[in-house]
């Protein structure tokens, strides 16, 4: 029938309308403000006000920094939990469900929770305060101390969003057939073998998504930060909600956002075209 040829498109109709008006739409709005003045002119006035903003060039450099640390150490540790939990045979399930605890817990929750470690008060100082490493409490997170600040956050990130990765290699070793690690356990290659050369190449596909997802949200890190430090570690998404909120500044607040989705979008094509599956790049 002519009218089942239609379905699909209706189906998938919803998807497109929610990707209008919650993500194309707001996303257009924005580039228009970003370079739009107050008289509706075109200007560059809001991105050189913020490439002059005084917090720019750290902003710049702690979300690159805090993205280049933390996506790895989530990959690793995402990807050493899910080989873990293929090996494991009874209770797999319960460890599945403890080490995606993290996954419902918000990114502003998750930095007061952290805050409670590392405040002067908390748990941190009380604990060496105890084993007699130090007398005192110390002021862990301030403008003094980047370092521990910078640490403060990876650690926080890291707890909270590793569970993401981890579901998504899960997911993506359940769909690797178990016929190609035994034929290669009967031409005796070692586990680590198995790993490197039948594993790790099947889980690309899952390890791009991953990746680029990750790095994205990594990106746009923000409640974590402000939790915890506050401006004392300024990110991009965070200067972007200033600019807004405390500033009264939506187009210097648009260029920010303009900055991180240029910045997103490059590391996307970066993995894309890194991650390439090997008979697509011999093409």
């Amino acid at each position: 029938m002519r009218s089942e040829r239609y379905i699909p498109y209706v189906l998938i109709l919803p998807s497109v309308l929610f990707l209008l008006f919650l993500f194309a739409w707001p996303l257009v709005e924005a580039l228009l403000l970003s370079v739009r003045g107050g008289d509706g002119r075109w200007t560059l006035e809001h991105f050189q006000r913020m490439a002059s903003d005084l917090y720019f060039k750290d902003a710049v450099r702690y979300t690159v920094l805090l993205t280049v640390v933390m996506v790895p150490l989530q990959v690793v540790l995402a990807l050493c939990m899910a080989m873990l939990l293929g090996g494991i045979n009874r209770g797999r399930d319960l460890f599945l469900y403890v080490w995606t605890i993290p996954l419902g817990i918000s990114d502003l929750a998750a930095g007061i929770a952290w805050l409670a470690i590392f405040t002067e008060r908390g748990y941190l100082n009380s604990f060496l305060q105890a084993v007699g490493v130090i007398q005192e409490p110390r002021l862990w997170l301030s403008y003094e101390t980047p370092a521990m600040l910078f640490l403060a956050v990876v650690a926080a990130e890291v707890w909270r969003a590793t569970a993401i990765v981890f579901v998504i290699l899960v997911a993506g070793l359940q769909l690797i057939p178990k016929e190609y690690g035994e034929a290669a356990e009967v031409f005796g290659a070692t586990p680590w073998r198995r790993f490197w050369r039948v594993t790790l190449p099947l889980l690309m596909p899952s390890l791009q998504v991953a990746l680029i997802l990750r790095t994205i949200l990594a990106l746009e890190v923000f409640a974590v930060v402000v939790a915890l430090g506050g401006r004392n570690l300024p990110v991009l998404a965070g200067e972007a909600y200033f600019w807004y909120n405390a500033y009264q500044s939506p187009g210097v607040a648009a260029a920010y956002s303009v900055l991180i989705l240029g910045i997103s979008v490059v590391a996307t094509l970066v993995y894309l075209r890194l991650m390439r599956p090997k008979q697509e790049a011999a093409a």
